[in-house]
């Protein structure tokens, strides 16, 4: 144990000194947050002002649509040939047939496809303007319409909860996003451990060293050590994105509340008194209120500490797995492109694993969940939706045999590895098969 030790500390101490170890944890999420929101951010953006021309046959639209910064309607009563849109100035054409109140269809024609957010603001427009002239042709009072108008709200309560609103869908994208740490974390160091065991092989390193320790001492000297700088770096981002998760609820929660359109200046309230109408106004701020609100539910209700155990255990689980099987293969070869073949196996069960959590947010209590969430190649993805959402303290048995095959699986591929490794790590210029590692398990020495 203590030449393990003295590998896992000279894994641990070189890693840790790099400048990219430190860079990465002090700007990883920062550059993980910037990334997501410039991504969000100039997704949204439009390539340049769309002129959008509204083909009115059925004379309901003209000048009644909102222009915006990046949206300015024209109108033209009848149809417009193909060749002239073509070469005129406008980006977009709408035709408005005759019998759109019975229809309730339009036809949109592009030069370049408009983004999503300009597609639902023509069709949200259009819609204010054919609502209105029905209201009208069938003598509805507006005012009326508007109070009676109703948009249904389904909250969703858990009855085993006493009557306590349930956030389990919300919850289960919370678990999906660290089901992907740990994803990511697994690849990203799993990686490290086979291509530091290649170059070691590569540069006859490990000969000298395996003159002082087995080869399976070293093995799982770089396999730990390299598992607690994973670990380390995790720890540090989650108290650095902690401290500014508190700043930015804290910030929302001074300055997106129930009367935050109220404390706004007149100008500012009378342009939305404008554009919404006093019911509407009304209705936005307790929309805020409610969302708000909603954002500091989930994060009471969840239980972080937990959540964050359990993470450390799946994902220490997880990886030393993969990382077993990433060193067998370095070891097996001694090339990178002959890591091809072996990788593929490898690289299945997690993929199908991500693939399981994105169908678990939509459906957390399916049986391929529940399934994969025991099954210790997958589970260190898709147990950590079960247990953001709480589903796993529910069952605590499942989660314990979760936990314990996760466990019991390491240990077997940890010997397998340790088998492969043991002859492969000294063995040179031979292209090795499936069929000769098969012979390498059986080796005795």
């Amino acid at each position: 144990m203590g030449k393990i030790g003295l590998i896992v500390r000279r894994e641990f101490w070189t890693r840790v000194r790099k400048p990219s170890f430190l860079i990465m944890t002090i700007l990883g999420p920062l550059l993980l947050v910037g990334g997501i929101t410039a991504v969000v951010f100039l997704g949204m953006q439009e390539s340049g002002i769309q002129n959008v021309v509204i083909i009115d046959k059925a004379h309901l639209l003209t000048n009644k649509l909102k222009d915006t910064d990046d949206i300015k309607f024209f109108y033209q009563p009848e149809d417009m040939p193909d060749s002239v849109f073509k070469a005129g100035p406008y980006t977009a054409m709408i035709d408005v047939n005759e019998a759109v109140l019975e229809n309730n269809t339009v036809q949109l024609f592009y030069k370049d496809l408009p983004s999503q957010t300009v597609q639902n603001y023509l069709s949200s427009e259009i819609e204010k303007v054919i609502e209105k002239e029905k209201l009208r042709v069938n003598n509805v009072d507006p005012e009326t319409y508007q109070r009676i108008k109703t948009a249904l709200k389904v909250q969703l309560f858990d009855i085993d909860k006493a009557g306590k609103r349930s956030y389990d869908q919300a919850k289960a994208g919370i678990g999906f996003a660290f089901g992907y740490l740990i994803f990511l974390f697994i690849f990203l160091y799993g990686v490290q451990v086979m291509r530091g065991v290649m170059e070691e092989k590569q540069n006859r390193v490990v000969e000298v060293l395996i003159s002082s320790v087995k080869p399976f001492q070293l093995m799982m000297g770089k396999i730990v050590g390299i598992a607690l700088v994973g670990l380390t770096q995790f720890l540090l981002w989650v108290a650095l994105s902690a401290v500014l998760g508190t700043i930015g609820l804290g910030l929302a929660k001074d300055r997106i509340s129930a009367s935050a359109l109220q404390q706004a200046t007149p100008q500012m309230t009378t342009q939305l008194q404008a554009q919404l109408g006093g019911a509407e106004l009304a209705q936005a701020q307790d929309d805020r209120a409610e969302d708000l609100q909603v954002l500091v539910d989930i994060w009471n209700d969840l239980p972080i500490a937990l959540i964050i155990g359990l993470f450390i255990f799946y994902f220490l689980g997880g990886y030393l797995i993969y990382s077993s099987l990433f060193a067998a293969v370095g070891a097996a070869v001694d090339v990178e492109t002959d890591t091809q073949q072996f990788m593929l196996p490898i690289t299945i069960p997690m993929m199908l694993a991500i693939f399981i959590a994105q169908t678990a947010v939509y459906n957390p209590d399916g049986p391929a969940v529940f399934w994969c969430s025991i099954i210790p190649f997958t589970s260190p993805v898709v147990m950590m939706i079960r247990i953001a959402m709480g589903n796993a303290f529910e069952h605590p048995g499942e989660l314990a045999l979760s936990m314990a095959l996760l466990v019991a699986t390491f240990l077997f591929t940890t010997w397998l590895a340790g088998r492969i490794y043991r002859t492969g790590i000294l063995m040179y210029g031979k292209k090795v098969t499936w069929k000769e590692l098969g012979k390498w398990l059986f080796y005795r020495g």
